[in-house]
């Protein structure tokens, strides 16, 4: 039920040919995204959005819009890393049922431009943030629900940071780059082996280098390493076993652009070297946030914690779900929906004053607690911060 506009002469001339060891293909990318959005009802466009010269000559990025005619707030998704937005599959029904919804594929991932970024970690971090804004000008969109996964999470906070005014809610999806690496990283955190790995032996190398080094094999090694992605979507997407696979290999056997700029943001794969534990107090006091976890999810689950004791006179919503890693909209994808929805909904309905900053304070912390399944909201000192845990 999705549209694609003005797409046939300008892919292949900004990315240009990777090794032909790769098998990387611009039209097979356009085709399986098309093959996974099939599961969608809602009708949907999908186009590209010049930006300009934010970091190449003339970048692109690619997004897909649904309900967009609703009066209701907009909600804008950023995916994390290595990811694209035929990914958001099981999800996108359900949140554009009320409202209009963008979805985009960050500068440097899937079918957005691939340009060469800073070598810096801030000055990367401020070319997301910019060219996040400057495709929200040029969809022209005043205010929106900025929701952020992972990656997409640190990019959406650091972006709430320099565009208070634009950002109706913040909600982090288990989000990357928050808390600062500990002296025993590994210890302190249980992560899986293949983070592990990552953080250590390939720490030099850009994350994805054996995808693009497996060439033909590259989406063979993707289904073997991460064969629990695939069947999650069992349910949503026919031959999934094999059409995601082919999609996670093809938006990432590219030229590494925004992996690269990743790796320049990382610090051991699980922290960033700038974490955002430094900058939260910075934010609006008047942006109500949501954070959702997985309670399997390897990501530092601190940070609801963390934004609720540095903003105590601000609305901090955590939910962490029971059953849930790190691909929470995935792994649970009616509960994230849920949640996402409310989030949106007190953002059609909260009185917006003018952008603020707070200065960091700490309250006594909250446990999180369970009862017969249900959604326990415990009221922190401050009666607008909640904090939940669902099954």
């Amino acid at each position: 039920m999705g549209s694609e506009l003005h797409l046939e002469n300008t892919e292949s001339s900004w990315i240009g040919g990777w090794f032909s060891w790769t098998r990387q293909s611009d039209t097979m990318l356009r085709n399986i995204e098309k093959t996974i959005l099939s599961c969608v009802k809602t009708a949907y466009k999908r186009f590209y959005v010049d930006i300009g010269s934010v970091v190449g000559q003339c970048d692109k990025i690619w997004t897909i819009s649904m309900n967009d005619e609703s009066p209701q707030t907009p909600l804008v998704m950023l995916h994390g890393m290595g990811a694209g937005v035929a990914l958001w599959c099981p999800n996108l029904d359900a949140l554009a049922a009320t409202r209009p919804v963008y979805a985009i594929d960050l500068l440097g991932f899937g079918r957005s431009s691939r340009p060469k970024f800073a070598s810096d970690a801030e000055k990367v971090e401020a070319q997301w943030v910019e060219s996040v804004e400057e495709w929200r000008r040029e969809v022209k969109l005043k205010e929106f629900v900025l929701l952020g996964h992972s990656l997409g999470g640190y990019i959406a906070t650091a972006y709430a940071l320099k565009y208070p005014d634009r950002v109706r809610h913040l909600i982090l999806a288990d989000p990357w780059g928050f808390p600062e690496k500990p002296s025993n990283g590994n210890e302190k955190v249980q992560i899986p082996f293949w983070v592990k790995a990552l953080a250590t032996a390939l720490q030099p190398l850009n994350p994805l280098w054996a995808v693009r080094a497996a060439g033909p094999a590259g989406k063979w090694l993707v289904s073997k390493t991460r064969p629990d992605i695939s069947r999650k979507y069992t349910n949503y997407v026919p031959d999934a076993l094999t059409v995601i696979p082919e999609y996670i290999y093809q938006c990432n056997s590219q030229a590494p652009s925004g992996e690269s700029a990743f790796h320049t943001l990382m610090q051991g794969f699980g922290w960033a070297k700038n974490p955002m534990v430094h900058r939260v107090e910075k934010l609006d006091t008047n942006l109500p946030i949501t954070v959702l976890y997985g309670s399997r999810s390897w990501v530092d689950n601190s940070t609801g914690q963390l934004l609720s004791e540095s903003r105590p006179n601000s609305k901090t919503y955590v939910q962490v779900i029971n059953g849930a890693g790190h691909h929470i909209y995935l792994d649970k994808p009616d509960l994230f929906n849920k949640y996402v929805n409310e989030a949106c909904t007190r953002a059609d309905t909260d009185v917006r004053l003018p952008a603020q900053t707070s200065e960091i304070k700490t309250t006594p912390n909250q446990p999180v607690t369970e009862e017969n399944n249900e959604i326990n909201i415990q009221p922190r000192n401050n009666e607008n911060t909640t904090q939940a845990q669902t099954s």
